[in-house]
């Protein structure tokens, strides 16, 4: 099958250290190319893959600060894809509703993953969309009243053998917090936890633009380097690393998080999660067996003491049976094989015959 997949150019793919969508989009990706598909990656110029890669600009947006109008590379992006349309058999899109205004205007199918949020402007541009097929990253993502054809929900997945497993956390035990450093990522109340609990916490991530007045005025005068160290953008390895030595990983989101990479990448070192049950956490964490799922600061803090009752090796074993890239990717196929099954119903495509077999 000949398969476009189009990623974020804010970021490189894969991602340097943070970047969740990238990281999905670069497995996904890489994996097609060993199943023999025939894959372009319109991303970032300074991206890796095993598949073709096109790109607008030699780097990921965010690492050039000479550009001022992000969207006019998305729209050379869209541009280079959609006129090659003919030459796909899918285009995936991984970019939002961007591609929606595009999509509609060839035969080639589109498909789209949301990776991130509905919001009252974007919602629009969806429902007059509505009819294309998307794909949810969790079965809480979706908004029911928009009336999306959603064809399958695919969780994401993650390369279990790039992620070393720590059947014990280290000495002396801490608490870890990993992701943006962010009101919705709840970094605030991971430190609620830590100094209620008495518990050391460590954090890494890295700090948007848009979330450096929440990092100078909510956050850095409660790091005092010794109960409550902050560590930076953590890459891959550290991640991994910090996540695998700690009691817990603390997820205390105050949003509906779409999935939430940093959890199954914890349960992968072997390192349950204490989450706040809201969006995707529920799906994701086995209550009781690889976290607790939890409803304020105080019960994330009860919770604490019920951690040394649960299996680290259960933790991976969990994203092993449910979140692996091998799991992700059927599921991605899939969707490709039913859209061009459904191509083929419609118009009698020849090749369409031959791909679905």
């Amino acid at each position: 099958m000949r398969i476009a997949q189009i990623a974020p150019l804010w970021e490189t793919v894969p991602p340097p250290a943070y970047g969740g969508s990238e990281l999905v989009v670069s497995l996904l990706t890489d994996e097609l190319v060993r199943r023999g598909h025939e894959v372009t990656l319109f991303a970032s110029g300074d991206s890796t893959s095993l598949a073709k890669i096109e790109s607008v600009h030699p780097q990921a947006l965010r690492l050039d600060a000479s550009i001022k109008e992000h969207p006019i590379y998305e729209m050379l992006q869209l541009g280079r894809v959609y006129e090659q349309a003919q030459e796909f058999d899918i285009i995936h899109s991984h970019i939002g509703c961007a591609a929606l205004a595009c999509s509609n205007l060839v035969k080639t199918p589109t498909v789209h993953t949301l990776h991130g949020v509905f919001t009252p402007d974007n919602e629009k541009l969806f429902v007059h969309a509505r009819k294309q097929p998307y794909v949810s990253i969790s079965n809480d993502q979706r908004e029911p009243r928009l009336g999306l054809n959603y064809v399958a929900t695919v969780y994401n997945g993650i390369d279990l053998d790039a992620h070393k497993f720590y059947p014990q956390p280290e000495e002396p035990p801490y608490l870890a917090f990993l992701g943006r450093i962010s009101p919705e990522k709840g970094t605030h109340l991971a430190i609620e936890i830590a100094k209620r609990s008495g518990w050391h916490l460590k954090l890494a991530g890295k700090v948007d633009r848009v979330d450096v007045d929440y990092f100078e005025q909510e956050i850095k005068p409660l790091i005092d380097g010794e109960q409550i160290e902050y560590l930076g953008e953590a890459n891959h390895v550290q991640k991994n690393a910090l996540m695998g030595g700690a009691v817990a990983t603390l997820f205390p989101i105050t949003w509906r998080e779409p999935f939430g990479l940093v959890m199954i990448e914890s349960m992968a070192a072997g390192t349950p999660v204490i989450a706040m049950e809201l969006g995707s956490a529920s799906e994701v964490i086995a209550h009781g067996k690889t976290g607790f799922l939890c409803h304020s600061v105080e019960g994330c803090v009860d919770a604490l003491a019920k951690v040394p009752t649960l299996s680290r090796s259960a933790c991976r074993e969990h994203v092993k049976q449910h979140f692996s890239v091998q799991r992700m990717v059927d599921g991605y196929e899939a969707v490709y094989r039913q859209l061009m099954a459904k191509r083929f119903a419609q118009n009698g495509h020849a090749r369409g015959a031959a791909i679905v077999r």
